[in-house]
């Protein structure tokens, strides 16, 4: 029996993870739910999605927009095994769910002490398995841990140091971001730091921030300090065999995250999602901190890597389903099932 997914948030998120679990042949969506009438609710009917309204007091309006509302979120979750919470953050619906006995997974929006779990395939799979909740981390900490995990199993690191440059705001949101100007995130750490920590425990990381005038992708510069000396190769090798890392290269022409999402929406992917997170591979160096004369060979790394805030954690909320719902113990073959499943691509 596939396991019957319910998505409390039918946005940005909510509406990416809901295709995502249909192109599963483990799972299934039992409906989604929302409170207003947006162009969203009208799309979820279109998608043959079961609707539900948040509550009674938001049926009347969903059905003078022609939304055919099939309950409300109670309903719903009688009938599901696990939630996708895409909800803002001011909404609590954890002793909802604890009422009703259902799984729960919330995004990166909200803090880690919600569930005690925050959750990135490849890095901690096997934490999640049996739980009942978990939260999913957010979009930059996901593509930080995409490529810091596998350098630390593979050579070790002994300190990150990382800048996060933060698109201002979504394409579609026109309401929050600074539109003519670069806003510094004067807390240091930012967030994003202490974020990654909970997933990768115990690795020394320091991250700062800045918001600037863009709506397609925030972008990563990283600089690492690894415990041996590598090449640039030994580096660019064990991401080429890391899910969900893809290659990009200047010479190629795509120069500028623009050039990336313009690649992306080729793919022919639905809304032009590039699920997996974007290095710039003629951008990678292994520098000797001793001798500047050494190429390519050492034990400072730095990197850059673009990420597309709106669906790189799309993935990671499907294997969390997976691992809390005891389908697959084994996180490679469930990775390779939902990116088989989702068309994954390595290039």
């Amino acid at each position: 029996m596939p396991v019957k997914v319910a998505i409390n948030g039918y946005g940005t998120i909510g509406k990416r993870v809901a295709d995502a679990v249909r192109q599963q042949d483990d799972m299934e969506i039992v409906g989604v739910v929302k409170r207003r009438p947006t162009f969203e609710a009208t799309d979820a009917m279109r998608e043959g999605y079961p609707f539900y309204a948040a509550s009674k007091e938001n049926i009347p309006d969903l059905e003078n927009a022609g939304i055919k509302v099939e309950g409300v979120l109670t309903d719903l979750l009688e009938m599901a095994d696990i939630v996708i919470d895409c909800t803002p953050k001011k909404a609590d619906y954890k002793t909802l769910y604890e009422k009703h006995n259902v799984k729960a997974i919330w995004q990166g929006g909200e803090k880690h002490a919600l569930t005690g779990l925050s959750f990135n395939a490849m890095a901690n799979y096997e934490e999640a398995i049996g739980k009942q909740f978990a939260r999913v981390v957010s979009c930059n900490t996901t593509g930080l841990c995409r490529t810091l995990y596998p350098i630390n199993e593979k050579i070790g690191i002994e300190n990150v140091e990382a800048v996060m440059i933060r698109r201002a705001a979504d394409p579609w949101d026109t309401k929050t971001g600074p539109i003519n100007a670069i806003e510094p995130e004067v807390k240091v750490p930012s967030h994003h730091g202490p974020d990654v920590k909970t997933v990768m425990k115990g690795l020394k990381i320091q991250t700062m921030a800045v918001k600037v005038p863009t709506t397609l992708m925030h972008l990563h510069t990283v600089v690492v300090t690894l415990k041996k000396e590598v090449s640039s190769q030994e580096v660019l090798d064990i991401w080429a065999a890391t899910p969900r890392v893809l290659f990009f290269s200047t010479a190629n022409g795509i120069k500028s995250t623009a050039q990336v999402m313009e690649w992306a929406k080729d793919t022919g992917r639905k809304r032009g999602d590039l699920f997996e997170i974007a290095v710039w591979k003629d951008g990678v160096h292994a520098v000797n901190d001793r001798d500047e004369n050494v190429k390519d060979f050492g034990r400072m790394l730095y990197y850059s890597q673009a990420i597309h805030q709106e669906s790189d954690v799309i993935p990671e909320n499907i294997d969390c389903i997976r691992a809390m719902c005891e389908l697959e113990t084994d996180k490679l073959k469930s990775i390779k099932k939902t990116d088989d499943a989702m068309g994954m691509l390595k290039v």
